[in-house]
């Protein structure tokens, strides 16, 4: 027989002690929150993981952009000291004049040394025809002077060892000033660097900036050695 209630009615389901109800539904929540729980903790543990991604990148990030600005400022002061480079010194033509220069001692020390040849030879000559003539001790200062001329010869030997030497300073610093400027065409050109401030040119100050000689026969204008000793007679 069903059970019976104190009224003598059959207990149903729903006519359960609240208690019994309760601890039922508290068991059904228990578990539908185990349940969520479940559910919820892999999502949690991947959040977890992602966030910690997202700051490690952002510690990347914030480590590349110092990385960067570190670049800039080096490729900022590179700029300007190719700038300093390419316009040192007096309408921004240093690094060519100095090329011009070496060029020109390498041609006077040729023409001074074929002179000083020429004037050698003469002199041998005639110190091997007074040889020829005189004998004794005449004779012997002849043949002596001879003697010395040829040491004139080796001693102007120097001549084409310094022009070799020379010349090559000359070609790395030709190649300089070509890199220098292929530099700046990748950069943009000359106009996009004439707002980049320059390193100042401490010889280019006071006295210093007056001294721009001997000239050069390119310069046109420029007094030659000729025309000073002149001033001087």
């Amino acid at each position: 027989m069903g059970a019976f209630n104190h009224y003598g009615r059959g207990a149903t389901e729903m006519e359960l002690p609240s208690e019994t109800v309760q601890a039922q539904r508290h068991e059904e929540i228990m578990e539908a929150i185990t349940s969520l729980r479940q559910h919820v903790q892999p999502a949690l543990e991947a959040s977890q993981m992602v966030l910690e991604e997202r700051q490690h990148d952002l510690l990347e990030v914030q480590r590349l952009k110092l990385e960067l600005q570190i670049i800039a400022e080096a490729i900022q002061r590179t700029k300007q000291e190719i700038a300093t480079l390419h316009y040192a010194g007096a309408q921004g033509r240093e690094m060519a004049r100095v090329t011009d220069e070496l060029g020109a001692v390498v041609f006077g020390t040729e023409t001074a040394t074929h002179s000083i040849l020429e004037a050698a030879e003469a002199v041998d000559d005639l110190a091997g025809n007074l040889a020829a003539r005189l004998s004794g001790e005449e004779g012997d200062m002849a043949r002596r002077i001879g003697e010395r001329t040829v040491a004139i010869f080796e001693a102007c030997n120097f001549q084409d060892i310094t022009g070799q030497r020379i010349s090559k300073v000359v070609g790395a610093m030709r190649f300089v000033e070509e890199r220098v400027s292929q530099m700046i065409e990748i950069w943009g050109g000359q106009e996009r660097f004439k707002d980049v401030p320059r390193s100042p040119d401490p010889d280019r100050e006071g006295d210093r900036a007056l001294l721009n000689g001997p000239g050069l026969a390119a310069d046109g204008d420029s007094r030659s050695q000729d025309d000073i000793d002149a001033f001087f007679k």
